[in-house]
């Protein structure tokens, strides 16, 4: 049996190959994906058989199931799937340019850029309107993004100098956002906390048609961009040789993977480790070729998201805990068994 397909189209001239393993197994993830947002819209304080919402999602559900669906599950859930995807798309980019399956938002200080600058808003700037705290938190992971970039460079840059410099300023965020929580007022610093935890809670339908449009521009260009990934996997020598332009493609790159965290922080908060979770199970299902990695890795981070939020706000009812809580669990473990197994590295 062909392990490719090959698809050509005469107008616009366009031909690619699709691996059907990664064809295989993108479709089970989107059907699971779909299961997951059925399940989780239907279970909460107020349980709805799965059969009500597949009505209501099509048209023809019950007045009493519509309002709780339509305003308050399902953007939430919504907004779970379009954070946990762009986490997962940003971290594959990461993981592939740096060459480090250590690499992802949260490690290498992106995460805490935001951190820090969504703090000194919710901390200084009390008075001003909460609604701008997701512009906020992208603003410091794109600010955060150029000073790693900056530093690192030295005629060109290496994916050895963005890491180091990456975990480094990490840490020094990690010590401005402690700073800024001992000076601040307790009720400022319980806010912060929660934000700091990851949460998708209270998501309006306008967040969520703003993470949508994010997501329609930035996972294109991915795709697009995504393919100069499996050369600069050879090594930069090699790269260049056979004619990619690296620090451009680089750049390019790291830009869309730090709007792609910076959007998903924005909206969703720091949720912890999607960024590094999603890539490695995705390379465990499909392989190493960026064009299959990054719709796995996309559905992986969705459907985690998805599944530790419902967690977080059915198993301690009526106590509705941050989602950053249960993928942390999850993570830390992960992250402590990834230094495990690339000790000697």
């Amino acid at each position: 049996m062909k392990k490719y397909t090959a698809f050509r189209i005469e107008k616009p001239r366009v031909s690619f190959l699709v691996d059907r393993k990664t064809a295989l197994i993108t479709g089970v993830l989107l059907l699971l994906t779909f299961i997951t947002l059925v399940v989780s819209t239907a279970l909460g304080t107020m349980k709805i058989h799965p059969i009500e919402v597949l009505k209501v999602l099509i048209g023809n559900g019950a007045e009493q199931y519509e309002v709780i669906i339509q305003s308050f599950r399902l953007p939430r859930n919504l907004i779970a799937i379009l954070v946990g995807a762009a986490f997962g798309i940003s971290g594959v980019i990461m993981q592939g340019i740096f060459r480090n399956p250590l690499a992802s938002p949260d490690v290498i200080g992106i995460t805490g850029g935001a951190s820090v600058a969504a703090v000194v808003f919710v901390t200084v700037f009390e008075k001003t309107s909460i609604h701008l705290l997701p512009f906020i938190a992208f603003f410091g992971a794109a600010l955060m993004a150029l000073l790693i970039y900056l530093l690192a460079w030295k005629k060109g840059v290496t994916p050895l100098r963005l890491v180091l410099i990456g975990v480094g300023m990490d840490f020094a965020t990690k010590a401005l956002v402690t700073l800024f929580l001992v000076i601040s007022h307790i009720h400022l610093t319980s806010k912060a906390k929660v934000w700091l935890t990851g949460t998708i809670y209270g998501t309006t339908w306008d967040n969520v048609i703003m993470m949508f449009l994010w997501m329609v521009v930035l996972i294109p260009l991915a795709f697009v961009f995504g393919r100069n990934v499996n050369v600069q996997q050879l090594g930069d020598e090699i790269a260049t040789g056979v004619g990619s332009q690296l620090q451009r493609h680089r750049i390019i790159l790291l830009s869309i993977s730090v709007a792609l965290a910076g959007s998903a922080i924005a909206f969703g908060g720091t949720i912890a480790f999607v960024g590094l979770l999603a890539p490695h199970i995705a390379r465990k299902l499909v392989g190493p070729s960026f064009g299959g990695l990054l719709p796995v890795a996309a559905l992986v981070g969705a459907i985690t998201v998805m599944v530790a939020d419902l967690i977080a706000r059915t198993a301690f009812a009526p106590m509705d805990l941050p989602v950053g809580i249960f993928t942390s669990s999850i993570g830390a473990p992960f992250f402590i068994y990834l230094l495990y197994k690339n000790r000697n590295q």
